[in-house]
């Protein structure tokens, strides 16, 4: 129904503040999702949003609407779902790094997949450090990412997987200083590891993601930590050797936020992994 991805539309940008991501990200061109905004405020009656030098702000009755919009997109999810029978029907929007598409998600979403084949997969990668903030932001339903050792509360896990991290240097060749993420979980424990050793190191390079800093490794631009599982499925595993492994263990998981439990769609996918 046009109406629900108009509300789909407005939630996404009632969270984003910003046309240009939500427009992006939804895959509509910036025009339509200002016509659809428009739309919806005229048949409410009210300005939904502000528009200003400043940015986007949600106003007060853009605020009521969010609550609006929330339930009757939940009401029509639940509709769809029974409507069939037993039968799911619907939207799974799914956050996972590319290393988790290939190592994880295949086996992962395989009995979903074959219980509830109307449901509809939106698959989305990206830099594996953004992958929590999408998720309790509402971008996405689902992520499968590294679990940080005290998950918000807002959100619950289930681990698929346990890792460790490894350093690792080009064959033949270990640059002076260090590659690691700019942000992200894997940031965090390779500063709690320089700490335990006491170093003090040279960052060379800060790229966005693992699979990049793979890349920079092999070109001899420094000794660079990542998680093993991204080692064992880089294009460029052959040209980089470990250094040292079992920096820490690096547990991945199927992550969704706690109130998204009581969704259909969610919940089944959540009863059909292991706990």
């Amino acid at each position: 129904m046009q109406e629900t991805e108009h509300l789909r539309l407005f939630l996404h940008l009632a969270r984003t503040l910003n046309f240009g991501r939500t427009s992006l990200e939804c895959h509509v061109s910036p025009a339509t999702l200002t016509r659809t905004i428009q739309r919806l405020e005229t048949r409410v009656g009210a300005r939904l949003l502000d528009r200003g030098p400043r940015g986007v702000a949600v106003t007060a009755e853009g605020q009521r609407f969010v609550g609006y919009a929330e339930r009757a997109l939940g009401l029509w999810e639940e509709f769809r779902a029974g409507a069939g029978g037993t039968d799911l029907a619907g939207e799974l929007r799914i956050f996972a790094t590319v290393t988790a598409c290939q190592a994880l998600l295949p086996t992962v979403l395989a009995p979903f997949r074959e219980a509830h084949p109307q449901v509809r997969l939106d698959l989305r990668t990206g830099d594996a450090g953004a992958a929590l903030a999408r998720l309790d932001e509402g971008e996405v339903d689902v992520a499968v990412a590294g679990v940080p050792q005290r998950l918000p509360q807002a959100l619950v896990s289930r681990t698929l997987t346990v890792t460790d991290l490894v350093s690792v240097a080009a064959r033949g060749f270990r640059g002076e200083g260090w590659v690691v993420p700019n942000r992200g979980l894997v940031r965090e424990a390779a500063q709690r590891w320089f700490r335990s050793r006491g170093l003090s190191p040279v960052i060379a390079a800060e790229p966005d993601g693992h699979e990049g800093l793979l890349a920079l490794v092999a070109l001899g631009v420094g000794t660079g930590i990542v998680p093993r599982l991204v080692l064992e499925t880089s294009a460029v595993a052959d040209r980089v050797e470990v250094v040292e492994g079992g920096l820490a263990p690096f547990p991945i998981g199927l992550c969704v936020r706690r109130e998204d439990l009581r969704r259909p769609v969610v919940a089944a996918l959540w009863g059909s992994v292991p706990g």
